[in-house]
């Protein structure tokens, strides 16, 4: 693991709650107001390539600073510093993500973040890369950077994991193998989780099929609250919230309470029969059920894939801005008559759904982080239909990892088609 420090000499920062005045401390960024940092003049220390380790560590930088003359009201309102692990850091995904992270636009401006970031042995030079962006970029509120390749190093006490890193589908592979060489992966992240993160961590898997990769994971953690698994469902929400504004000729501000249920894929149910548009349901605000029963789903789920004909590229900068929305949603408190969407652990919900599945849900927060399934969502006959179809899969996706997932009874494994999202991975 690659532990990352910077140099400088800070004439005003204030260490953190329990560190001493004139300490030297190993840190990502100074203490220091955004305002100020700008114009700090820092000793930079050249950078020097360090040798890799017996224990396989390697330092890229090496950082002491001086806190003789600390301003007082620096870090006064700082939390306590929030461990963040990502996977697949070198990635276009986080290349977006871990700016927002830093600067304080995801977990707020009294946050201060250690950045814990997992790569492979061939992604170690980019790793270092991002890491001497993050250092130029002067985010005060950046306290520390590790990169590493060892998850159980990477992920000593997480507050939250954020999975994104997996295998993209190659050339004529089918879902049912991706599930398996993907379900691996997330195996032996969980375990690693399981051993080493915070007791509270919670975690977040991006990398697809997020849902029952999230399963598997959470069967392969017995320690970490089980609650704490999210599969990322926020990209497919704000995608909906942007056709049923487009299609209302409204701007998508006005759509709340906007849910999209079930799996990460070709199934998922965008709901527009509980969704609003400026307070009132869609479906009274656009009159026209055809559209909305046979084309808004496709629509959403298709977005992916519309982007990349008409850019090249996939949708990185998007799906990292979701992930924002997503752990931001968690700490700031939902507004009345609003929800979020995440797919999260069905234990005990108040839908009727089968009770060991990841599947995306109505939500709410109170802001600390955590939160509960809104029960009161009407459910019509074709919603009721529409949920009975992206449950029947996930259900099948989960017969297909059984091997991955202690205790559970082997099945035969039954996809036969392609619900991957256009676009995805």
């Amino acid at each position: 693991m690659v532990q990352l420090t910077f140099s400088a000499s800070v004439s005003s920062a204030r260490p953190l709650l329990g560190e001493r005045k004139g300490s030297r401390a190993r840190r990502a960024f100074v203490a220091a107001p955004v305002a100020q940092a700008r114009d700090v003049q820092a000793k930079s220390a050249a950078t020097v390539e360090a040798p890799i380790k017996a224990d396989g560590t390697y330092g890229v930088f090496t950082s002491s600073y001086d806190f003789e003359n600390e301003h007082p009201d620096l870090t006064r309102s700082w939390k306590k510093t929030m461990k963040v692990a990502v996977t697949g850091a070198a990635g276009q995904i986080s290349n977006h993500l871990l700016f927002m992270l830093a600067s304080g636009e995801v977990f707020g401006r009294d946050q201060p973040v250690s950045l814990q970031l997992l790569g492979s042995e061939r992604s170690r030079e980019a790793l270092e890369g991002v890491a001497m962006e993050l250092e130029d970029s002067l985010y005060p509120l950046l306290r520390e950077v590790k990169l590493g390749i060892d998850p159980l190093k990477v992920f000593e006490d997480a507050d939250w994991a954020l999975l994104i890193g997996a295998k993209p589908r190659g050339p004529g592979m089918e879902r049912k193998d991706l599930l398996d060489i993907n379900g691996q992966i997330f195996q032996e992240q969980a375990r690693a989780l399981n051993e080493v993160a915070s007791r509270d961590c919670k975690m977040l898997v991006v990398g697809n099929p997020c849902n029952t990769n999230a399963l598997i994971g959470l069967h392969n953690a017995p320690d970490l609250p089980r609650r704490n698994w999210h599969a990322l469902t926020r990209l497919d929400e704000n995608r909906a919230k942007c056709q049923l504004a487009l299609k209302a000729g409204k701007f998508y501000t006005s759509v709340t309470n906007m849910c999209v249920w079930g799996n990460h894929s070709t199934t998922q149910v965008p709901d527009f029969i509980n969704a609003k548009i400026g307070g009132k349901r869609a479906g009274n605000v656009i009159r026209d059920s055809k559209w909305l029963k046979e084309e808004f789903t496709p629509k959403v789920a298709n977005r992916g894939g519309a982007l990349i004909k008409k850019w090249g590229r996939s949708s990185a900068a998007s799906t990292a801005v979701s992930i924002a929305d997503h752990l931001r949603s968690l700490y700031v408190p939902t507004a009345p008559g609003d929800c979020f969407s995440t797919a999260i652990y069905t234990e005990g919900n108040p839908y009727g759904l089968d009770e060991d599945l990841i599947f995306s849900m109505p939500c709410r927060s109170n802001g600390d982080g955590n939160y509960e399934v809104i029960q009161d969502f009407a459910i019509d006959d074709w919603l009721r239909e529409k949920l009975a179809e992206t449950e029947q899969e996930l259900q099948k996706e989960r017969d297909c990892v059984g091997h991955l997932i202690p205790g559970a009874q082997r099945a035969v494994c039954a996809i036969t088609e392609d619900t991957m999202l256009p676009g995805e991975n």
